[in-house]
C-alpha cells in the first residue's frame, strides 16, 4: 500500500456527495467554490497565507490507486460506475491563490476552485488542512517575531507537535513568517531551513561536573558553542563554568541558554557576569514556553537577550489553535452562464459573496502602504480612479471612497484545466516576500491590542448582486 497516497485523506461525506453528484448526473457541472477564513486568530489584525505549495503538490498528485477503489468496494454503497470513475480519475479544474506568504483577511477568497462539481467540491478537506494549519502556524510564528523586535526567533517544537507532519509543516510555516531556523533537522535536509540547537539537561548530567559537561562540548563545537546553564543553578554555578570554560577553551562563537526561571532577573545579571569576565560578545537566549505576550514583557523590563527558542506556544498556536477556513460554493455555469450562489446564516458574518471574483489590493501611491483589499466579479475592471467607492458587505450603507492608489490582482493561476501552470518559488524568497509585504501594513494595523480593521470590501457591482440575492432568499 502506498502511504504517501493522500487521495482518500478527506471526510467521508466528500464521498458520498461526489458518488452522488456522478448518479444524479451534476458530476460534470462547472463549479466555483471559494476557501476564506472568517476570524483573524488571538484578535490580530492580519494572518499569513501559508501551505500553498503543499496544496499545490497535492492538486498534482491527486488520483486514486487500486487499494484505494478495493477499500472503497469493500465498504459498500459506492456504485461500479462510481468506483470506475473513480479508476480514470483526472483533475482538470482551474485554481487561483494569492502567492504564499501574503497577509490577508477575513472574508477575502483566497483560492478559487472551478471545475467539474465532483472534483471542485471533493479536494475541500485537504485543501482546508493544508491551508488552515500553515496559515495557522504562520500568523502566530510572526506575532512571536515581531514581539522580539528584530532578535532571533528560533522554532524549538518539534516535540510538542501534533505528530510529525505538523512539526515539518508547521516548521516550515514559521520560517516563512520569520523564524530564522528550527530545531527540526528535517526540515533542512527537505526546504533548506537551518536546523538549531544546543544541548539538553541530560548532558550536563552524565558528566561527574557541569565544569567537565561544558568543557567537553567546547571541544566538540568550538564554532558555535551555547551553554546550556540552568541545570543546577544559572547565578551560582552555570554562569561561572560557562565563564571558565569560555576563557579556558575560546570558542570562536559563544553563548549560554537560560531554560527556566525568571528570564529577565537571570539575563540582567548573568550580562553583568559575562561582561565583568570581558565576555562581551558572549550571546544570551532565553527558552521555556515561551510567546509574544512573555516575550514582549521580558523585553520591558529591560532583559538583554539576543535570542529566543519557542516551542510548545508557537507549533500548536496554543492561545488560539483554530484558524477557521472554510470552502464554500459560490457558482455554478448553466447554459455558459455563472449562476452566483451564496450561503444566508442567521450569523451576518456567516453569509458568503457570491459569484466568480477577483481580489485587488490597494496600496497608497504616496507611501506604498496597504489601505484596503476590494473583491470584484470577475469581469470586472480593475479599481481605479480618484473616487473609486468600495462598499462594506456588512451593512446596507456603509461605503467608502478612495484615491491616490495603485491596484494590484492579489491571486495567480496555478493550475489551467488540471495542468500546474505555476512553479513554486524558493522558500527563502517566500520568506523574504512574505515580511516585505508585512512591512506595507500600518502600524495601527500590526500592533496587538485593539487593531485597527483592515477594509476589505466589495466592488459596487458585488456589492449589489450579493444584495440582491439576499432579498432573493429572504422572499423565498
Amino acid at each position: 500500500m502506498n502511504k504517501n497516497n493522500l487521495t482518500l485523506l478527506t471526510d467521508f461525506y466528500e464521498l458520498t456527495m461526489a458518488g452522488g453528484y456522478l448518479e444524479t448526473g451534476l458530476a460534470h457541472e462547472i463549479a466555483y467554490f471559494d476557501l476564506f477564513f472568517r476570524r483573524v486568530p488571538d484578535g490580530g489584525g492580519f494572518a499569513i497565507l501559508a501551505g500553498v505549495e503543499q496544496m499545490v503538490e497535492y492538486l498534482k498528485g491527486l488520483r486514486f490507486e487500486a487499494e484505494d477503489i478495493a477499500f472503497l468496494r469493500a465498504k459498500g454503497g459506492f456504485s461500479e460506475a462510481f468506483l470506475k470513475y473513480l479508476e480514470g480519475f483526472e483533475f482538470s479544474c482551474d485554481v487561483w491563490a494569492p502567492p504564499e506568504g501574503t497577509p490577508i483577511f477575513p472574508g477575502e477568497p483566497l483560492v478559487t476552485v472551478r471545475g467539474p462539481l465532483l472534483q471542485a467540491q471533493y479536494v475541500e478537506s485537504m485543501l482546508l488542512l493544508l491551508i488552515n494549519h500553515q496559515s495557522l502556524i504562520a500568523t502566530k510564528a510572526n506575532r512571536i517575531v515581531r514581539a522580539a523586535q528584530g532578535r532571533a526567533v528560533m522554532e524549538f517544537g518539534t516535540r510538542r507537535a501534533h505528530g510529525s507532519t505538523a512539526a515539518i509543516l508547521g516548521a516550515r510555516a514559521a520560517y516563512i513568517a520569520g523564524c530564522v531556523g528550527t530545531a527540526c533537522t528535517v526540515c533542512e535536509r527537505d526546504f533548506g531551513i537551518t536546523a538549531l540547537g544546543t544541548m539538553a539537561h541530560s548532558w550536563v548530567q552524565v558528566f561527574p561536573s557541569e565544569y567537565d559537561a561544558f568543557t567537553a562540548y567546547a571541544k566538540l563545537y568550538p564554532d558555535n558553542c551555547t551553554l546550556l546553564v540552568d541545570t543546577y543553578s544559572v547565578l551560582k554555578s552555570g554562569v561561572p563554568n560557562a565563564i571558565r570554560v569560555f576563557k579556558e577553551q575560546k570558542p570562536r562563537k559563544m553563548g549560554i541558554r537560560i531554560d527556566s526561571g525568571d528570564a529577565a532577573y537571570l539575563s540582567k545579571h548573568a550580562r553583568a557576569m559575562l561582561d565583568e569576565a570581558g565576555l562581551t560578545d558572549c550571546k544570551i537566549a532565553i527558552s521555556n514556553s515561551l510567546d509574544e505576550w512573555l516575550i514582549r514583557d521580558i523585553l520591558l523590563q529591560g532583559a538583554p537577550i539576543d535570542s529566543f527558542g519557542v516551542g510548545e506556544r508557537l507549533i500548536t498556536a496554543a492561545s488560539d489553535p483554530v484558524f477557521g477556513g472554510v470552502y464554500k460554493m459560490a457558482g455554478i455555469e448553466r447554459d455558459g452562464e455563472i449562476v452566483p450562489k451564496m450561503k444566508i446564516s442567521e450569523n451576518v458574518e456567516k453569509i458568503t459573496n457570491p459569484g466568480f471574483k477577483k481580489l485587488y489590493r490597494l496600496f497608497d501611491k504616496g507611501t506604498g502602504r496597504m489601505i484596503a483589499d476590494v473583491i470584484t466579479l470577475a469581469h470586472e475592471a480593475a479599481p481605479a480612479g480618484d473616487d473609486y467607492v468600495i462598499f462594506d458587505p456588512s451593512y446596507t450603507w456603509k461605503r467608502k471612497r478612495l484615491s491616490g492608489f495603485v491596484a494590484k490582482d492579489l491571486r495567480m493561476q496555478i493550475f489551467d484545466k488540471g495542468r500546474c501552470v505555476y512553479s513554486p518559488p524558493p522558500i527563502d524568497d517566500v520568506r523574504a516576500y512574505c515580511l516585505e509585504q508585512i512591512g506595507t501594513l500600518w502600524e495601527e494595523t500590526i500592533r496587538f491590542e485593539n487593531p485597527q480593521p483592515y477594509y476589505v470590501d466589495l466592488s459596487q457591482e458585488l456589492w449589489a448582486l450579493r444584495s440582491d440575492l439576499i432579498e432573493q432568499y429572504q422572499a423565498d
